[in-house]
């Protein structure tokens, strides 16, 4: 990622460069701590509360581009507080709607930290965001195949890696977005660069595997492919695109090699066949996953308050697993309108600035694709409180924001910024 100063020529006194690398370490910390959410409170809380206190302490922008989401996420969490009243007796529900407002904050911190010094807090955060999934990757990898001793169940559940998560399905999904951060330094990196980001994917990637999660290896395919799409799509170069062709082709032939490798082992062959079942028993039937989706949206229809949150379980076997129909569930119509709402501008505006140039560019398509790719996931899968979905939307939300007035100022200082002129200078 490309440093920009946000004034130019201008060099900050030396106790600011101290506080602003005080403010990145603790923003390194934070995307490393995500990989640590097997307790309450996690690390992360503490190193995000930490790091919210110190920023706003030293200083925090809230940019008016800022507003619409701050509204949708607050929205949001009102239709839970008002559907809780009814199962108030219960402390879990409560918990649950106070730590839906806490990560909900914590979005809208991510976004308001890009409003300055973007580039360079970017890079702290995203480094310690790819850092904990090489961790909690070799940790899965080490459990995987007992190296641990008696120790590794402790990070195995039902025989499938889950690291320092509750489950696999949440591992798996946490390591796209380092994943797609990854594979765009293979992209775009010198021949040494490209080689170590290679071999760091192919870590991540035999996580992702081991976590023998459906939906993390549709969506590793899914959002590896777009991410080659769309930053073949926005390359100026026939150089480059030449050689994303070329890394696309030579990544899908070592991955089936190193597949074919891994099943060869039995025990991997046998869980991956099972896991790799399109009619699993608890999706499949009447009170299955699917069928739950069509029930739970029968009740949702007659419940405009909806149940509450953590009571759809005490009626169906399982949790909804649908994230889209829990917010109506859990935050009767209010909560769930406005997640819809939430994830389409998300999808709509985001994707108008994937073709705008920032030095921040090819980042922020590595961010966007991997929420494209959460929010495909969350037809099939609770991840309401997936503390990095909040990072993805927070960072998308401030990039725009930010991206926003990089396209203003480069275009005044180009000369281009006659009265009239449309917000955002895209990229030919």
């Amino acid at each position: 990622m490309t440093g920009v100063a946000d004034a130019a020529g201008t060099r900050a006194p030396p106790l600011l460069r101290s506080v602003e690398r005080l403010r990145g370490a603790l923003l390194w910390l934070t995307g490393f701590a995500g990989a640590i959410v097997f307790m309450e409170p996690s690390p992360y809380e503490v190193t995000s509360l930490l790091t919210i206190v110190v920023f706003a302490l030293t200083g925090l922008t809230l940019r008016p581009a800022l507003m619409p989401l701050i509204v949708l996420l607050l929205l949001y969490n009102t239709g839970f507080s008002l559907a809780v009243v009814q199962v108030s007796s219960d402390s879990k529900p409560v918990i649950w709607v106070l730590v839906s407002w806490y990560l909900s904050a914590t979005a809208i911190f991510f976004a308001a930290v890009l409003q300055t010094n973007t580039a360079e807090r970017l890079s702290m955060l995203m480094r310690g965001t790819v850092m904990a999934a090489a961790a909690s990757s070799l940790i899965a990898i080490l459990a995987y195949f007992r190296a641990f001793g008696s120790h590794s169940d402790l990070f195995l559940l039902y025989d499938r890696a889950r690291a320092a998560f509750n489950d696999p399905n949440v591992l798996g999904a946490f390591l796209i977005l380092p994943a797609m951060l990854t594979l765009q330094r293979v992209l775009g990196g010198r021949l040494g660069e490209a080689t170590r980001a290679s071999l760091l994917l192919g870590l991540i990637g035999i996580g992702v595997l081991l976590t023998f999660s459906r939906a993390a290896w549709g969506q590793f395919a899914f959002t590896a492919a777009l991410v080659l799409l769309l930053t073949f799509v926005t390359s100026r170069s026939p150089n480059e695109r030449m050689r994303i062709v070329l890394i696309a082709i030579a990544g899908i032939v070592v991955t089936a090699l190193m597949l074919a490798a891994l099943l060869s082992l039995d025990r991997v062959a046998d869980l991956f066949k099972e896991r790799a079942s399109l009619d699993q028993s608890y999706d499949v039937g009447h009170l299955g996953r699917f069928g739950r989706h069509i029930l739970g949206a029968e009740i949702a229809l007659d419940r405009p308050f909806g149940i509450g949150p953590l009571q759809f379980h005490k009626i169906f076997p399982e949790d909804p697993h649908n994230t889209y129909l829990n917010s109506f569930l859990s935050g009767g119509w209010l909560s769930g309108l406005v997640y819809l709402t939430m994830t389409v501008t998300t999808l709509a505006l985001g994707f108008r600035y994937v073709f705008v140039a920032t030095p921040w560019r090819p980042t922020y398509l590595a961010i966007y694709c991997a929420f494209v790719g959460t929010a495909a996931e969350s037809v099939l899968i609770d991840s309401d409180h997936w503390r990095h979905y909040f990072l993805l939307l927070g960072t998308i939300w401030g990039l725009m924001a930010v991206s926003l007035a990089y396209g203003r100022r480069a275009a005044a200082v180009a000369g281009f910024a006659p009265a009239g002129l449309a917000p955002v200078q895209r990229a030919a």
